[in-house]
């Protein structure tokens, strides 16, 4: 079962749910609208590997007869134009679905928002390839992009800097500047009255590192006041929680408190989550109205 949380419109075809009459899910008048789906695993008959996602939805999954031609069975997923979600629907039914992995989705809904020459924040350095995504999404001929990166541990800083010195040209890789600091701090290694289009962060362990040492719930929540207070206007905090690891459920509650506060008139906030894959990671979007 999945937990989608998101400003949303959704049409169901009847026919994933056993019934006959399409199922339309409308938000009320707040900001965010929890639904949660069932989707039947799929059959070993009738499903092409080569289909799509949507196309998975909106026929070949069930092994029940069609309906009747004057019944309505289609699957459409789709936000409001309005949303910055809008264009993004295949990318999240993919996740959804289990075929696109959490920070691949990540990667993709950044795009549609950052822009060549823009400020970015990799709040949580890891391994270094949030911080190569973003660099190559903001590195222009002009040479105004900046991405700030920030880890607490040397093990972390240095694997980004080697992945950069691999992967970009010595003038794309001084657009980024690191610093050994936790991700509450991020407000400090800013020049002043910068305004960022995006801060990204991974919670959870160092991947390869030691697991002993995780984010930790007190210090994200200052990390995601810092980062409310010098996101422009249409920009975007983007999370992935990994919850496998002590405090994990913990630190994923305190990010849902903090977007819960947030004022409707100013945010949207999209949760994406599967309910019964217990340790599998949390996307969590918060877009600034602009």
């Amino acid at each position: 079962m999945l937990a989608v949380t998101v400003p949303v419109r959704l049409r169901f075809g009847a026919h994933l749910l056993g019934i006959h009459k399409p199922l339309t899910l409308i938000p009320t008048s707040s900001s965010s609208t929890r639904c949660f789906f069932l989707f039947p695993s799929p059959p070993t008959r009738n499903v092409s590997l080569s289909q799509t996602p949507r196309d998975l939805l909106r026929r070949n999954v069930s092994q029940t007869p069609a309906p009747a031609a004057s019944d309505s069975v289609s699957v459409s997923v789709s936000f409001p134009k309005d949303s910055p979600l809008f264009g993004l629907e295949d990318l999240l039914v993919s996740f959804i679905l289990g075929k696109k992995r959490a920070t691949e989705v990540s990667h993709l809904v950044w795009k549609h928002v950052v822009q060549k020459g823009d400020t970015v924040i990799d709040a949580t350095c890891g391994n270094g390839h949030d911080t190569l995504a973003m660099l190559k999404m903001v590195a222009d001929e002009s040479g105004k992009g900046s991405v700030y990166g920030l880890d607490i541990q040397e093990a972390a800083l240095q694997k980004t800097s080697s992945l950069l010195e691999e992967s970009v040209t010595p003038n794309e890789k001084g657009l980024v500047k690191l610093f050994s600091k936790c991700h509450s701090k991020m407000h400090e290694v800013l020049p002043r009255n910068t305004s960022v289009r995006l801060v990204a962060f991974n919670l959870g362990y160092l991947p390869g590192g030691d697991k002993s040492l995780t984010t930790q719930s007190d210090t994200t929540l200052k990390a995601l006041e810092a980062a409310k207070g010098i996101l422009m206007d249409g920009g975007l905090i983007s999370l992935v929680v990994y919850v496998g690891h002590p405090g994990g459920w913990e630190e994923l509650k305190t990010v849902q408190d903090f977007i819960s506060k947030l004022p409707v008139e100013m945010w949207i906030c999209s949760e994406f989550q599967t309910v019964n894959r217990s340790w599998s990671p949390v996307l969590v979007f918060i877009f600034k109205r602009c």
